[in-house]
Formats: C-alpha cells, structure tokens, sequence
C-alpha cells in the first residue's frame, strides 16, 4: 500500500496547478508564490471558480471567524477546496472546468445574491497551497486547503451551500424588517398634548 505524505500531496497539487499554464509560465508562477503568496492561473481547463459572498457563507457557518468558516465549508464541500479573499470578504469554490457551462441558469438565479461562476477568459489569484487562515498578513489563502491534484468541489454540494445560505439571508433580512416594523409602530408618543382653545 502506497502512502503520501502531507508534503507529497501538496507538491502533486502544486504541480497540477501549476499545468494550467505553459511551461514558460510555471516558473514565474512558483516565483509569484514565493515573493506575493498569490499568483494568477487560468480557468476553464482543469478547473473553474464559484465565488461566493462572505455574507452568504457566514450566515451558513453562523460565524465570521476564519477557523469556523473553514470547518464548516469542510464539512459541506467534504474537504472540496475553497480560496478566501480576505480584502473582498469572497470565497472561491473550486469545481469542475464544465461548472460555467451547465450552471448558466442557476448562475441567473443566483446572481443577486453576488454569486458568480468564472471559467473560459478569466483568471483566479491562487495562494501558495501553504496559505491558511493562520497567516494573518495574507490578503488570500486556503479556507479550505487543496488536499491532493484535482480534488475539487462537488456542484451539488456547492449548490446546497449557495441554496442554505440564500434562504438564511432571506429569512435575516425579513426578521429584521418585522423587528423594524414592530419597533416603528410600537414607539410610544411622548410629551404633553394641548387641545387648541374652543
């Protein structure tokens, strides 16, 4: 029986990364990682991105903590691997390259509620696979980690965590327009009142 170690499995998941570029691009990649922590790759071939608003997968954890989050995207990507960007507050589901071209109408659907899928055309700021939400001086890393090559998120996993966090934002949005109402229509009326001479 044959056993990878950690290390192993991250160099593999570099390299498989690192295919998505041509050999002339894979240096300047590697430097990129070394010197910036992030470094641009290609979509559409070997994979493509859902983004997903930090708002959205914060309801779903019940949480903004980095630690939290990532357990709970762990749990329900079942360790598919997810990029975070601290400065936009996003998460970038990885999926298959095929996800931007049978998603077209749930991407509609979605769109309002700042969900996006990027494949054919784009690039991704990718972090060196040793970024995680321990390296608080990185504006992207791993929420959850690429664990081996092409081990990517399964869509209709993605789809149910998009879905869950869709109807908790609805349902935040409608408690807290009830509480405002009931706050507006319960305001007491306060001072004197003078009935005008007859």
């Amino acid at each position: 029986m044959l056993v990878h170690t950690r290390a192993e499995r991250r160099l593999a998941a570099q390299h498989w990364l690192l295919s998505t570029l041509p050999d002339y691009g894979r240096d300047r990649a590697r430097m990129e990682w070394q010197e910036h922590g992030v470094t641009l790759l290609p979509l559409g071939t070997l994979f493509a991105a859902v983004r997903l608003p930090g708002t959205l997968v914060h309801a779903v954890a019940a949480s903004s903590t980095p630690a939290d989050v990532a357990a709970v995207l762990a749990e329900a990507l079942q360790g598919g691997p997810v990029i975070c960007d601290r400065r936009q507050q996003r998460y970038y589901a990885l999926v298959p390259a095929s996800i931007p071209r049978t998603w077209q109408q749930a991407v509609e659907d979605w769109r309002a509620a700042g969900v996006a899928v990027f494949g054919r055309g784009t690039h991704l700021g990718v972090p060196r696979l040793n970024a995680d939400q321990e390296r608080s001086d990185l504006e992207s890393y791993w929420s959850v980690p690429m664990d081996s090559p092409a081990m990517l998120c399964a869509p209709l996993r993605v789809a149910r965590l998009i879905a869950a966090g869709h109807q908790l934002l609805l349902d935040q949005t409608a408690a807290q327009e009830a509480a405002d109402h009931a706050a507006t229509s319960l305001t007491p009326v306060t001072g004197l009142r003078h009935d005008a001479p007859r």
